[in-house]
This record gives C-alpha cells, structure tokens and sequence, in this order.
C-alpha cells in the first residue's frame, strides 16, 4: 500500500507549487503594455555628409607665427647696421672653420704677420685687416702668442652680431 501513495506526493507537490505562482508583477505588465499603445518619439535623420574640399596652401609668404621675432625690425648694411659685405672677394682662409686653423708661427718685418696652417697643411702668412674662418672674421691684432680677430654671426632674428675670437699660438 506504501507503493500506491509513492507516486502520489510528487504529484502534489506540482500541484501545490502551480497554484503558489498566480498573477505575479501583474502592474508591471500592464504599465508595459499601456507604453506599447503610446505614440512613439521619432529620431531626426543623420545630417547630410559634405564632401572634403583640398584648400591650397598659400600663405607661405607671410610671417610664420611660430619664429620668434623682435618688435624691431632687423639691422642690415643699408640702415648702417652691422652685416658683412657680400661684394668683397673671399680670401682663401676663409674656407675653413676658424677651430680646424692653426697658429704656427710670428714673423716680424715692417708689421708683425702671423702663420696659420690649414687641415692640410698648407702655410699662411696674414696681418692685421686680413679675414679668417667661416664667419666674417678679421683679424684685429697680431701679437706673438695670439691672432685677435672679431666675427660676425647672425642670430635667430636676422640681426648681424660682432664676436670677439682669438687662434693661440700652437706649439
């Protein structure tokens, strides 16, 4: 008799537990079926895509704004400033960097000259108004231990500088 009743609990079990479930979120089914009735909002279209147009470039000729300038406008030979005289001939020591220059040596005649020796070895007498180096340098003094000379550099603003420089007797 156990037997018959063994198949009988699962069966309540199911029974029962089906009539505990009911109408449950019932309020919220029916808030989601009051909003599918509602009149639904409408999107705007994308905006129309305007092709890409090249624009030429032509400002090259006006002030770059990211050079750094001063407010005064720059010096240059016309005004009576200081820059070098693109019409003097070049004199053969001025092809060499004034560092790579050698002072070998003073002579003494009617003015003192100085020795200069060049990368390759070859020999240089100059003076007092002769020019030396790559940048504009004259020489100013020779005495027995040094060439005194002044260059002329141009900073980032395009005004002209003097600088004294000075090539050591090399022993």
């Amino acid at each position: 008799m156990k037997t018959k009743y063994l198949f009988l609990g699962p069966l309540v079990a199911c029974l029962w537990l089906t009539g505990c479930g009911g109408e449950q979120h019932g309020d919220l089914k029916a808030w989601v079926k009051e909003q599918d009735n509602l009149p639904r909002g409408r999107i705007p279209p994308l905006p129309e895509v305007k092709p890409y147009e090249a624009i030429e470039y032509a400002a090259f000729d006006l002030t770059d704004p990211f050079k750094p300038r001063k407010i005064e406008p720059p010096k240059n030979s016309q005004k009576g400033g200081l820059a070098p005289d693109p019409n003097r001939r070049r004199e053969p020591l001025e092809a060499y960097p004034l560092e790579s220059l050698k002072m070998v040596g003073v002579l003494q005649q009617k003015e003192t000259f100085a020795l200069v020796k060049t990368p390759d070895n070859t020999l240089f007498q100059v003076k007092t108004g002769n020019y030396l180096g790559q940048n504009f340098g004259r020489i100013i003094a020779v005495s027995d231990g040094a060439i005194k000379l002044k260059e002329i550099l141009q900073d980032s603003n395009g005004n002209w500088e003097e600088k004294e420089q000075s090539l050591l007797l090399q022993e």
